[in-house]
């Protein structure tokens, strides 16, 4: 048995119950699979993250597992293991590395924390339109596709209409079966961000995740293109809402910077 040390935190955001809750697990050593499948499943969020100390200084391996599926790479898990180490601790940096063996360097500026991330493209590809009539979309700008995270892109015009979108979830699953999710997107009529989103992912988490670190691997070089911008700022529409700034880094390399709540601790045996 080992000690467990579990944290809710509500991550892409400066307040309690706003954002995208994550579970955050600090682990002496690796559990088993079916174990890390089983506390998310218990804790029901979309991500949980499991992190071990590496030898290293300031160096952590992370695994994130939804309820239903592991996830290589998610943005809102590791900004709240990054806030439950940084709180823990009086270090300014740190090196996740996922099961894929990205490294992630994370760093904090006062409250605020800097995550770097690669940088994915996109592909044109086709919306079916099964899938736009579960989603409630008339007519879309542009669709792309990405294939590290097996998510489509959906541009659409007016962010009024994302915002208001209500999906039918059982007919989205059935009208595609070759995807981890949709994400649907749209310039911003606010004039503090550039673009808004919105990210459905019935196949394999929750109905819709509310704020979205991963997707911005490919959404920030996209928005970056069409705008011609290098940073940007993004609001994620959803209930609970989020933000987050990204930047283009380089040609490989791009960040992500916002704030995380951490609201629950709890120590159990293992």
């Amino acid at each position: 048995m080992q000690k467990l040390t579990t944290f809710i935190v509500d991550s892409f955001t400066d307040q309690p119950f706003k954002g995208n809750p994550a579970g955050v697990c600090l682990l002496d050593e690796e559990l088993e699979k079916n174990t890390m499948f089983s506390i998310a499943k218990e804790l029901g969020l979309s991500e949980t993250a499991f992190v071990i100390k590496q030898t290293e200084p300031n160096q952590y391996s992370i695994r994130y597992f939804s309820p239903v599926m592991e996830i290589p790479l998610c943005g809102h898990a590791t900004i709240a293991s990054a806030k439950v180490i940084f709180n823990n601790s009086n270090i300014q940096e740190i090196y996740f590395k996922n099961i894929q063996g990205i490294d992630l360097h994370v760093t904090r500026n006062g409250e605020l924390i800097k995550m770097e991330f690669p940088i994915y493209e996109t592909i044109p590809a086709d919306a079916p339109i099964e899938l736009l009539k579960a989603l409630g979309i008339s007519s879309i700008v542009n669709c792309e596709y990405n294939s590290e995270t097996s998510i489509l892109l959906l541009e659409i015009k007016d962010c009024q209409e994302l915002r208001n979108l209500e999906p039918n979830y059982e007919a989205l699953v059935r009208s595609h079966n070759q995807i981890n999710g949709v994400l649907v997107t749209s310039t911003s009529d606010h004039e503090e961000y550039d673009f808004e989103s919105r990210y459905f992912w019935p196949w394999s988490g929750t109905n819709e995740d509310p704020a979205t670190g991963g997707t911005h691997t490919f959404l920030a070089k996209y928005w970056s293109n069409r705008l011609s911008k290098k940073v940007l700022n993004s609001f994620q529409c959803s209930q609970r809402t989020g933000f987050m700034k990204v930047e283009i880094i380089n040609a490989v390399k791009m960040s992500i910077e916002s704030n995380a709540v951490i609201l629950f601790e709890g120590v159990s045996m293992i």
